[in-house]
């Protein structure tokens, strides 16, 4: 399925698991605001997923003159890639990690935390900076940032929906047709169906992201250490984000954290970094 028809398919089951919360809480009336709800959420996680996602991730934009070094860095490789230089934010955490977000290559925004720029060499990180310029370049970052924003919206509404039954309901609903068990059902599972949402991007994506990383800066064993490193830090810090956007890292942040660990986003590190060093490449870099 390509990265639009999952696109479509994201926007159109917001709208349905919005309908039915709707339906739950507040009967025909939940279901038409709800679904006025999902018409604006829809336009919002289109034009404004990006942004969304760097503010879930605590991220914040640097300028060069804040950051010189790692805008260059970035700018070599964009060339490399024949990108357009994408926008560059840190996250202040000690936690290595890094992601790419944005609606596409002209609106790309690159993300490191701050604990990524003391662990890696400028090889390593270039490495790990050309992997999320290959997100870039295989226009995986909308489909992402959609699915971060779509899965952020659930978890949120599931928690409003606890206590707007608590408190009654809209009022949509005549007692006598009332269902508390199937409201919560609904708070129970509309978290784990925002889980299953960010499972349903393939994880075959770090994979192209991978191999078009190592061929953009030249150099797959670069990428390949990084990972390593990233790995053993994360499994002892990881990094405290919005579960909703895990699955955008480079590694997962949240690897011990909680029960998302169970629902791996990524595919294995072991296979990633084999498939790496089995990439017969001249280094250009």
């Amino acid at each position: 399925m390509t990265n639009t028809l999952k696109t479509t398919a994201l926007l159109a089951a917001l709208t349905a698991v919005l309908i039915l919360i709707g339906d739950v809480i507040g009967g025909r009336g939940g279901m038409l605001l709800f679904f006025g709800l999902a018409v604006v959420m829809n336009l919002s996680a289109y034009w404004f997923s990006g942004d969304i996602a760097l503010r879930m991730a605590g991220a914040r934009e640097v300028s060069e003159e804040q950051a010189p070094e790692l805008h260059q860095l970035v700018a070599e490789l964009a060339t490399y890639a024949r990108l357009p230089k994408p926008r560059v934010a840190i996250i202040d955490n000690p936690s290595p990690n890094a992601f790419a977000t944005g609606r596409d290559a002209n609106h790309a925004v690159v993300a490191v935390t701050s604990g990524i720029l003391g662990i890696l060499s400028r090889d390593e990180l270039a490495g790990v900076l050309a992997h999320e310029l290959g997100h870039v370049r295989n226009h995986d970052i909308l489909i992402s940032s959609i699915a971060a924003t779509i899965a952020g919206a659930i978890t949120m509404l599931a928690n409003v929906a606890q206590w707007t039954l608590i408190f009654g309901g809209f009022g949509g609903r005549d007692d006598e047709d009332s269902n508390p068990f199937a409201a919560l059902l609904m708070i129970i599972f509309a978290p784990l169906a925002a889980t299953l949402i960010q499972l349903a991007i393939s994880r075959s994506r770090e994979f192209g992201a991978d191999e078009a990383g190592a061929r953009i800066h030249g150099n797959p064993e670069s990428l390949a250490r990084a990972l390593e490193k990233l790995e053993m830090a994360t499994s002892v810090r990881p990094l405290p984000v919005n579960p909703a956007v895990a699955h955008m890292f480079i590694v997962n942040p949240l690897k011990g954290v909680n029960f998302a660990g169970l629902f791996s986003t990524h595919p294995p590190l072991e296979e990633r970094i084999r498939r790496l060093r089995a990439m017969q490449l001249r280094p250009s870099y």
